[in-house]
């Protein structure tokens, strides 16, 4: 009974001691430093691709006892390209929570890898939106930032971010496919093709799309060109367009840059690098609106994930997007 009684009391302090240590601890705001002051966040998410931007805010402030603010700018550890640009607009989200831009200073300038506004409103707080567009000398590369912002009284002060890797992918949005037209895909080109420039480029041509409804009911399709005849019906192949294309469907993989929608998935550089289709079928029937399909080209140089954004029935058509990942 004794040894019960004192593992009890253990228990019961074991408890309180857990309580305590989780209770919340009291909000207090932060005080105000008598000094210029920098914040960043990056705004934009996913993996960063070559071509898309890179999105940060930058905020920063001072005492109006101390002066104010003079001018701002960011130093990027690999040029951006071009359209890389600082706003000349501070942001502030008004009631009904829009964005609202009030003009601070002239348009940036950017000079290699360094992005400049000067001020030219007397303010002593700003935020600023950077954007910088991903240049094609970043791929596989990581890249950091260096934000500085200035005062009237001489202070300077930086905030930097990073590194950040650039994926190795690329990404080709808003291709139309056309039954009978414009039906030839190539994922090494991240291009659509009709029949006469598919026989040009053979030995490119990953997929055929097409839509049947009759004499076969798997409306639309996506078709290596070596696949069995029976799911390329009524289709008379280019000369030389025979690859065998490794094609894996799913549906709810809706990559948000390809489908720019609301579901926070993104597809990177790992999840190609980790598939393993190679048991795959070569063709992919029944395809839907916001399904899509994981392909290896024939030849083991490409993966890629399709996605449909939209399908018509009426025209036979679709539109897809690729990311594209060169093993």
């Amino acid at each position: 009974m004794q040894n019960k009684y004192f593992i009890n009391i253990f228990f019961l302090l074991a408890v309180l001691l857990l309580l305590n240590a989780c209770k919340e601890e009291e909000y207090a705001i932060p005080t105000t430093k008598d000094a210029l002051q920098n914040d960043v966040i990056k705004r934009t998410l996913g993996p960063n691709l070559v071509g898309l931007n890179i999105e940060f805010a930058y905020a920063m402030a001072i005492p109006k006892t101390r002066g104010k603010l003079i001018s701002a700018q960011v130093e990027a550890s690999i040029e951006g390209a071009a359209g890389t640009y600082l706003e000349n607009r501070s942001f502030y989200t008004n009631g009904s929570g829009q964005d609202v831009g009030v003009k601070i200073g002239e348009p940036s300038v950017t000079e290699g890898k360094i992005t400049k506004v000067n001020f030219s409103t007397d303010t002593t707080a700003s935020t600023l939106r950077y954007f910088y567009v991903v240049p094609e000398a970043a791929r596989g590369q990581t890249v950091t930032f260096n934000f500085t912002a200035n005062s009237s009284n001489g202070e300077t002060v930086s905030y930097s971010m990073g590194p950040y890797t650039i994926s190795k992918m690329d990404m080709k949005l808003d291709l139309t496919v056309r039954d009978g037209n414009a039906s030839y895909i190539s994922i090494e080109d991240m291009a659509v093709y009709n029949a006469a420039d598919a026989a040009a480029k053979a030995g490119k041509i990953d997929l055929v799309y097409l839509h049947r409804t009759s004499p076969t009911s798997f409306a639309h399709a996506l078709v290596s060109p070596a696949a069995d005849k029976q799911y390329l019906p009524g289709i008379t192949l280019p000369a030389g367009v025979n690859n065998s294309t490794k094609v894996s469907k799913t549906y709810g993989l809706r990559d948000q840059q390809l489908a720019r929608l609301q579901y926070a998935i993104f597809i990177d550089d790992l999840d190609f690098q980790k598939l393993n289709i190679a048991d795959a079928p070569n063709f992919a029937i029944n395809m839907r609106a916001e399904s899509g399909v994981w392909v290896e080209t024939a030849d083991g140089k490409y993966r890629a994930y399709i996605f449909v954004n939209s399908v018509n029935n009426t025209n036979k058509s679709a539109v897809i997007s690729i990311k594209r990942y060169a093993l």
